[in-house]
């Protein structure tokens, strides 16, 4: 009977776990150096030929591409979703933007230009959305309103939607300069200058956090910004503050609705 329970335990975990999580590099040539990503296969994807819808989970600032495994395991999130699931490193402070002050800084030309290619050569993949945490929040938004024929959805949480929150915070002046001398730089690159040139969002986007939150302003600005032009988008506030336990349990909710925009089924 010992024999037999422990033979269901070591299946039933095989069944939860089943997905496989893989270290992999790849070389930037724009950089000169390889960037590390963490991407999580579900369940069966090896035995398969099948395309998957594909997600781009972004960490935030000061942390690494293992930032969002070392929090929850992204494994049972890819058999249930039925989604690759891949954690890019920004560095610790890229903001996912090409600086035209740090050229080992070229983010958003590594992510569009060589990390998604070599993706779609590596895997199967389908459609592309996009999402992360605050400095990912960011990226995500900026990366997809960009280069919009490239995703299919976006979300956000916690962003930091306008770098211009604080000038003196979070390394983006090693970035783009100091804001006194480059103030057109920070507007350019936040996700509030570049919304108040769009006329429209070719994709859906979910903009997200919570109400204890230090973004919390610079969001609701952006929610605004984005009625008063009238550009679809789902915006959403819950309770909670700019910590892991928020972005943990918001993750079920962003995957939910990502799921439901791709074009592919």
């Amino acid at each position: 009977m010992k024999s037999l329970f422990l033979f269901i335990l070591v299946l039933l975990l095989d069944i939860i776990q089943a997905g496989t999580a893989d270290k992999v590099q790849v070389y930037s040539v724009s950089m000169g150096k390889n960037i590390p990503a963490l991407v999580v296969l579900p369940d069966h994807y090896a035995q398969s030929d099948l395309h998957y819808n594909t997600l781009l989970l972004l960490h935030g600032h000061g942390g690494n591409y293992m930032d969002w495994q070392s929090h929850t395991d992204l494994r049972p999130y890819a058999d249930q979703f039925q989604f690759i699931i891949v954690c890019p490193d920004g560095s610790r402070n890229s903001w996912y933007l090409d600086s035209p002050v740090d050229q080992d800084s070229q983010y958003e030309t590594f992510i569009i230009d060589e990390f998604i290619p070599w993706l779609e050569n590596e895997y199967r993949i389908n459609d592309i959305a996009i999402t992360g945490l605050s400095m990912g929040g960011h990226g995500a938004l900026y990366l997809s309103i960009r280069h919009p024929k490239l995703f299919s959805a976006a979300s956000s949480m916690s962003g930091g939607v306008d770098l211009r929150h604080s000038t003196k915070s979070w390394d983006i002046a090693q970035k783009l300069g100091p804001y006194e001398k480059f103030p057109h730089r920070w507007e350019r690159n936040s996700i509030v200058g570049i919304i108040s040139d769009l006329e429209t969002l070719a994709f859906p986007v979910l903009i997200d956090c919570g109400t204890d939150d230090f973004f919390i302003e610079i969001n609701r600005e952006l929610h605004r910004m984005l009625l008063e032009k009238g550009i679809k988008h789902v915006y959403t506030e819950f309770p909670g503050a700019h910590t892991w336990e928020y972005w943990v349990h918001a993750l079920d909710y962003h995957l939910f609705y990502l799921q439901h925009q791709f074009k592919s089924p």
